[in-house]
């Protein structure tokens, strides 16, 4: 294993197996070939081509958020997609841009829309050392349960922006009061594309650092982690360097992190590739 290998994994995505899903002249998807198929007899909002498929429903994002919809509960039905999560993610062609559509979260790989999310590293300093904040996934969760992850992380769903998302993630993962959370820096982007059973997994992550005061513990509140402990980020990294204890995304997470800071350096043979490879143009 290597930190190399945890980047190749989130970008193991290859073009000739997807067909572009459009609005227009907007990509707003990456539908696996096999996904289209699946949506042919769903002519009404979709329009399958040879070398795209096309969204042919038109209204505005509420009557485009139904007609999806309908098309995700029959898919659901038949158990072509996971069972829905009743959050939903807003579609739009960029970060930013007037959302098209509102699509169900479990549905967004099957659909190959860009998810965003945020990510939070929290740590602090013993006598010059720096250790992290690391949480243990409930054995319950759907993805990568049992994994290290984050202390907070969470997807931005319809309704919430980015500073809402960190705050109420902040809360609900670690109980970090409002006064703390407000600390947080924004520490720039990590964008990968993954393909999953389900589908293709566009994603980008705003990252943020927190140094917590010596004395503060986290507690989770919303049954997500069955623990949380501090740990030095050297251990952190010699775990992720050996093997797949982390969650896949958080890998890169911390490797972002360690390069930052200074801990992850020129003189490692890894360097060049780590620095390179976390950041995909979002084409």
């Amino acid at each position: 294993m290597s930190f190399v290998d945890h980047i190749r994994r989130c970008n193991n995505y290859d073009p000739a197996r997807v067909l572009p899903l459009c609005a227009g002249a907007a990509r707003i998807g990456l539908i696996r070939r096999d996904n289209a198929d699946a949506l042919r007899r769903f002519p009404e909002p979709f329009r399958i081509e040879a070398d795209r498929v096309e969204l042919a429903a038109r209204g505005d994002a509420d009557e485009l958020s139904g007609a999806v919809d309908r098309v995700v509960d029959a898919l659901v039905d038949e158990k072509q997609i996971p069972k829905t999560r009743y959050e939903t993610f807003d579609v739009a062609p960029r970060w930013g841009a007037a959302p098209l559509f509102r699509l169900d979260r479990g549905a967004v790989p099957f659909f190959g829309t860009r998810a965003y999310g945020v990510h939070l590293n929290g740590f602090c300093r013993d006598r010059g050392e720096i250790l992290l904040w690391i949480g243990r996934r409930a054995a319950n969760k759907s993805v990568a349960p049992n994994k290290l992850d984050n202390i907070v992380a969470g997807g931005i769903g319809n309704g919430h922006g980015l500073a809402e998302t960190l705050v109420k993630e902040a809360d609900e993962e670690a109980m970090i009061p409002p006064a703390l959370i407000a600390q947080a820096v924004p520490a720039g982007a990590i964008s990968y594309r993954m393909e999953t059973p389900l589908g293709i997994r566009d994603d980008v992550l705003f990252v943020y650092d927190l140094e917590v005061p010596a004395g503060f513990t986290p507690k989770n509140r919303d049954g997500e982690f069955s623990g949380l402990a501090l740990m030095p980020v050297a251990a952190v990294l010699d775990r992720i360097r050996a093997g797949n204890d982390f969650k896949f995304n958080v890998n890169l997470v911390i490797l972002d992190f360690a390069i930052r800071h200074g801990l992850l350096g020129p003189d490692d043979p890894e360097y060049l590739e780590v620095a390179t490879g976390l950041h995909r143009p979002l084409d």
